[in-house]
């Protein structure tokens, strides 16, 4: 009984109020009608379906039971009757909510997935212990087809339960993609059984910075180790969670930089040898893959291949991001290579590099992802090296992270498929003042002045929380939430149909929805 009382109070917290009319959803709708009266029922709703949606519906036979205490039973004729379209496309789905039951239209899995999710987010309970959801007519479909929330775990590894919990999160806003950042200077967090140094030595350091500080000597620590990783069962299993919620998950594995952790687990592999450990500061590092000894790029090619078999998505990160370049100046076997293949500065080898991990890829049949370093423009301040004269594959995803306007815009008039994650908009570990909630809804991807010819390059956005100095839960779900909110509505609320006043009604009730997941979210968002 105590249980039932729990369940029905966070119910109660999650409608927000009784027997209003009102469409409290996040994302909202592409096309939302309001209709008079409500579809009334008890403690149980029935539903009949094609055969193809039973996974959603056992997902949904859960959720609607756990959330609501509402038993959703499978019959002939339901209330819910839910029926494949021929017409519409991946993820686009027809709900009407009538006096007299509720009918959707989807075109595919996901579809009915969503539809689902938007139902969930309808139910209200009335204050005789009866539900109402209110009529409607919806036509629904996501403006982009990537929508993505990246967990950084190499700085901060927080454990599959917590991944599980933001993978929930994103079903319910409608994200489709978890990019995970795995591997990084500060630890190596993914089993890969060729090499097992990777994790026994690569996963765990001694101390952790604390906060920023651009002076060595200014740094404060957390003087005891901090480490983990996910063996490749725990990777199958979270991978399973995700796909049965419609959620693609792209794995980084950074190369050629960001090799600290790698080179401390396997000293060969950097053009300098030099025996390392796995750093607990915080910064770039000069650690580099030797990209042109072939025992390195082997090392590559059969990481990335147990990788692929771990991720169906088909899509694969190498990061490619922030490369320091001083051990291949100072390589011989690095100068040969420029040589021997007509490469006249470091960041020609970095594209010449990228390329050929590209061309593997492609014999895969998966694609390669990177930061926008991989087309070669320098666009670090710390840098002064020149321009690549090498021309990206065109097969590669290019994820634009930091730069002038002007290069995201070329990537997209060349042809590269382009995520925008410009990182003055999207960052997560950024406080509220620089990207306030506000700021963070009405970021567009589609950078502003781009010929509308070039708009189906862009594949959507990206959030990032990049976890340096977020060592607790609490700390990850302040920052995250309830930003991701107004993320999710970037990558799937066209722009003529976003509304800040109205997405900030709909927040109150997902707070109270989080308020009851034990999600704490940063408290002065409005300000």
């Amino acid at each position: 009984m105590r249980k039932l009382i729990s369940l029905l109070t966070a119910l109660i917290i999650f409608s927000g109020a009784y027997s209003q009319a009102v469409y409290n959803i996040t994302p909202y709708p592409n096309s939302l009608i309001a209709q008079s009266g409500n579809f009334n029922f008890k403690n149980s709703i029935t539903v009949s379906y094609d055969k193809e949606f039973s996974s959603e519906i056992g997902i949904f036979k859960d959720l609607f039971y756990n959330q609501f205490c509402i038993n959703l039973i499978n019959s002939t004729s339901g209330d819910i009757k839910i029926t494949k379209s021929k017409t519409l496309q991946e993820g686009s789905y027809n709900l009407t909510v009538e006096k007299g039951g509720i009918k959707i239209e989807s075109g595919s899995k996901s579809g009915s997935f969503y539809a689902l999710q938007t139902l969930r987010q309808l139910i209200t309970l009335q204050s005789d212990g009866s539900y109402n959801i209110p009529a409607c007519t919806i036509a629904d479909s996501p403006a982009f087809v990537w929508r993505a929330f990246m967990l950084d775990e190499s700085r901060h590894f927080k454990g599959k339960e917590i991944v599980k919990k933001m993978l929930d999160q994103m079903a319910l806003l409608k994200m489709n993609v978890f990019h995970w950042h795995l591997t990084d200077d500060q630890g190596w967090r993914i089993e890969i059984k060729k090499y097992p140094l990777l994790t026994q030595v690569g996963a765990w350091r001694e101390k952790t910075q604390l906060k920023y500080a651009p002076k060595d000597s200014a740094r404060v620590y957390y003087d005891y180790p901090h480490g983990g990783f996910y063996t490749q069962k725990d990777i199958a299993e979270v991978v399973e969670y995700a796909l049965k919620r419609h959620i693609m998950i792209v794995p980084e594995i950074e190369m050629p930089g960001h090799a600290t952790a790698a080179v401390a687990s396997y000293p060969w592999l950097s053009a300098s040898g030099d025996i390392i450990k796995v750093t607990g500061d915080f910064g770039i590092f000069k650690s580099t893959y030797n990209v042109a000894d072939e025992k390195v790029f082997t090392f590559l090619t059969d990481v990335i291949t147990e990788v692929m078999a771990l991720f169906p998505s088909k899509v694969i990160h190498i990061g490619g991001d922030e490369v320091k370049y001083d051990e291949w100046n100072a390589s011989k076997e690095v100068k040969e290579l420029m040589a021997k293949e007509g490469l006249k500065n470091p960041s020609d080898v970095q594209v010449f590099f990228v390329n050929r991990m590209s061309k593997f890829f492609d014999t895969k049949g998966y694609r390669m992802m990177g930061w926008n370093e991989i087309m070669g423009k320098n666009i670090h301040e710390w840098s002064a090296e020149e321009n690549s004269q090498q021309t990206l594959s065109k097969n590669s995803i290019v994820h634009f992270w930091k730069g002038e306007p002007a290069l995201l815009k070329q990537a997209l008039e060349e042809g590269y498929d382009v995520v925008n994650s410009n990182h003055w908009d999207t960052y997560l570990d950024y406080t509220y003042t620089r990207i306030p909630l506000e700021k963070a809804y009405n970021f567009s991807p589609i950078p502003q002045g781009l010929d509308p010819k070039y708009s189906k390059n862009v594949l959507g956005s990206g959030c990032q929380m990049w976890s340096e100095y977020i060592p607790k839960v609490s700390d990850l779900f302040r920052q995250v939430f309830p930003r991701v909110a107004a993320y999710a509505e970037v990558g799937w609320t066209k722009s003529e149909n976003k509304d800040f006043s109205r997405f900030l009604n709909s927040l109150n009730v997902l707070k109270r929805y989080w308020d009851t997941q034990g999600i704490t979210y940063y408290p002065d968002y409005a300000k």
